[in-house]
């Protein structure tokens, strides 16, 4: 890892903020990139290694990601953050802004929690190229099932008014399930956004609400995963990249808040299929380039 240059960390930053944010999995994308480049790229930059410096400066660059996305709902959080307080203080659940607050707190546990029992075995048994290859693959008939099955078995859209609302009229069990897909993330190949967004769908939320209350969810458990390897970065695992981790975290910064503002706009009138396209297609050809190289 201290062989990374300027040149690789923006990249990997630029590929970080965009596939945590589409719907095409980032762990998946990290794992494969380097081992499809080879050479050094592939003996230097491997997550399944059980201290890996490659990991230590991908996860870190989430913080980069999430204030990304702290920044563009901003406004979100705001109202979200005094429902919360407000809901302690008089200890209630009635606001659209105290609900919402619960939900993403609801949504969040099965995710934190089975993230930090089974995240390293994970990992180290899957994180390797060819495992990815194929749950990218998978992501994308996933996506795919996701929008023949809503198509199948509508549900009425709601657009109109405050979309936080929208988001709050909906029941907590709903935002638990949700919040359940976000455990399907841990296989690299698999895509955060892309589960919360597929079960959005199959819940009854609108393409628009399922990505918007799927970057919320993601926020606090990117934020956090970022976090927690922060002191990794500032050990033995970071020595001689600290320019290079500031780089691509700038780089990540500015590519995650690209991806959001597009697809907040992107998800108003289109649907997952180009997506899962993309992931089925992607999977199965480095698939067979592993394979068979």
């Amino acid at each position: 890892m201290h062989l990374l240059t300027y040149p690789e960390a923006i990249v990997v930053g630029i590929l970080q903020g965009v596939t945590e944010l589409f719907p095409v999995s980032s762990l998946g994308h990290s794992v494969l990139l380097p081992a499809l480049i080879g050479g050094r790229w592939a003996r230097d930059l491997s997550v399944s290694a059980p201290e890996s410096p490659y990991l230590a400066f991908v996860v870190g660059l989430h913080v980069a990601t999430a204030l990304a996305l702290l920044v563009f709902f901003w406004r979100d959080w705001l109202r979200i953050l005094a429902g919360f307080a407000t809901s302690l203080r008089y200890r209630r659940i009635v606001t659209p802004e105290e609900r919402l607050a619960w939900m993403i707190i609801v949504a969040t546990i099965p995710v934190g929690v089975t993230g930090l029992l089974l995240e390293h075995t994970f990992r180290t048994v899957l994180g390797r190229p060819a495992p990815a290859a194929a749950f990218l693959a998978v992501n994308g008939v996933v996506l795919l099932g996701a929008e023949r099955l809503r198509r199948a078995a509508p549900a009425a859209d709601r657009t109109i008014g405050d979309p936080d609302e929208r988001l709050a009229s909906g029941s907590f069990a709903r935002a638990l399930q949700i919040g359940c897909a976000q455990i399907l993330a841990l296989l690299p190949g698999i895509s955060r956004s892309g589960a919360t967004m597929g079960a959005g769908l199959l819940k009854g939320l609108s393409h628009e609400d399922a990505a918007r209350f799927s970057f919320l969810l993601a926020t606090p458990v990117i934020l956090a995963a970022g976090v927690l390897k922060l002191p990794d970065l500032f050990g033995p695992l970071g020595a001689g990249i600290h320019g290079q981790v500031l780089a691509g975290s700038l780089a990540s910064f500015a590519a995650a808040y690209v991806a959001v503002r597009f697809l907040t706009r992107y998800f108003e009138r289109r649907t997952l299929t180009p997506f899962a396209w993309y992931c089925i297609g992607a999977g199965l050809l480095s698939l067979a380039w592993l394979t068979l190289r």
